[in-house]
């Protein structure tokens, strides 16, 4: 199975962007319709200045970005958690965003291998990260 070692880089990505329709799409999925997200004339009065994305969308993109980057041989890559997340800033409707991954560790489990990746969201033009988060998937035969 190709693993990559720990404090290997993988990405970053190509840049993603975060409309509105798809902040929309999130919270019908996940019934979150708090009007920060969701209701753009509210939304230009409030802090931001306009809406945002729901923090767990930021986190929700994470797969996809990670397949972007790298395609394990493994029969089956299952995410198995969140050892660790923070949003550190806001993703205001209209950012674009990308992903980078660090090899925390790879280790030898029965059927595979569990990857812990240091994972970073940035915002295009932002000096702090969207959200970083430390991501478990499972790669097994």
């Amino acid at each position: 199975m190709n693993v990559p070692a720990a404090g290997t880089l993988l990405g970053p990505t190509e840049w993603v962007e975060v409309d509105q329709a798809r902040i929309d799409a999130f919270a019908a999925a996940t019934d979150d319709h708090q009007w920060i997200h969701v209701d753009p004339e509210r939304a230009a009065t409030g802090p931001f200045g306009t809406t945002i994305a729901h923090g767990y969308l930021t986190l929700a993109l994470l797969p996809a970005f990670l397949q972007e980057v790298f395609e394990p041989d493994a029969g089956l890559t299952l995410n198995y958690g969140l050892n660790r997340v923070r949003f550190t800033a806001p993703v205001p409707v209209g950012s674009r965003l990308r992903a980078q991954f660090e090899v925390v560790s790879a280790a030898e489990i029965e059927g595979g291998v569990q990857l812990v990746l240091a994972a970073t969201v940035e915002r295009e033009g932002a000096e702090k990260p969207a959200c970083v988060a430390e991501a478990v998937y499972r790669l097994l035969a």
